[in-house]
């Protein structure tokens, strides 16, 4: 019981980081810069990993796409694989997880069901190493480029993007985690074995109660046997 109830909080937590990691690909602002008047914000710069944009003070945003794929810079198209890695990966770790729970009718026998439990685990392990790879390799470019003195472009600081696919990758680990310790405790557990003792037919045992009645009555109809001194 124990077990199932760690699989099902497994699930969903990983079931919710997943969500999270998955709703960082379309999310506008991995990197956000703001240019300030004297009494208003003027202007605000964001970008993420397929446009950049800027947004004036009435609420009017001109974007602008990535004009080509290789002309990119590397890290975001490092990003974009691995976000895409770990969505991809969060989506088969939920079905294995789906199949492999005690709860579920199908995956076959407890022991098949705990291996693809494990394996669903390390799906979803694999699914938030990756997505926090990409969000830390964008956040380490952004902080590079703030913090270093020589850059005189646009600097940006981070986005709200970043904090949401750290927070679903850390989801994501802690509910593959548990889905792998779950196997570990199916093992632990004790099996109880009971001795198959045969089934015992309906004429067996009618055979039986009448042979023990008839020697019983035999032996309540036997005859005595006295000595000639007994009529005395």
């Amino acid at each position: 019981m124990a077990s199932t109830a760690a699989e099902i909080a497994a699930l969903a937590l990983a079931l919710a980081g997943w969500v999270l990691v998955s709703s960082t690909l379309p999310t506008d602002y991995w990197k956000v810069s703001s240019i300030d008047g004297s009494v208003i914000t003027t202007a605000t710069f964001w970008a993420n990993l397929w446009k950049t944009c800027v947004t004036d003070s009435t609420g009017v945003s001109n974007c602008k796409d990535f004009p080509s794929m290789l002309a990119l810079d590397g890290y975001i198209q490092a990003c974009r694989g691995l976000m895409i890695a770990a969505v991809s990966l969060g989506f088969f770790g939920s079905i294995f997880g789906l199949v492999g729970m005690k709860c579920t009718k199908v995956g076959g026998s407890d022991q098949t069901k705990a291996k693809i439990a494990c394996l669903a685990g390390l799906i979803f392990i694999l699914s938030g190493l990756c997505s926090m790879t990409g969000c830390s390799l964008y956040a380490n470019r952004i902080t590079s480029e703030f913090f270093d003195p020589t850059f005189i472009a646009q600097k940006y600081e981070l986005g709200a993007a970043l904090f949401i696919g750290w927070a679903g990758s850390s989801l994501c680990i802690i509910g593959g985690s548990i889905f792998c310790f779950s196997i570990a405790e199916n093992n632990r557990t004790p099996r109880m074995g009971y001795t198959y003792k045969g089934a015992t037919s309906v004429i067996s045992s009618r055979t039986k109660a009448h042979s023990s009645t008839a020697d019983f009555k035999l032996h309540k109809d036997s005859p005595r046997h006295f000595d000639k001194s007994a009529y005395v």
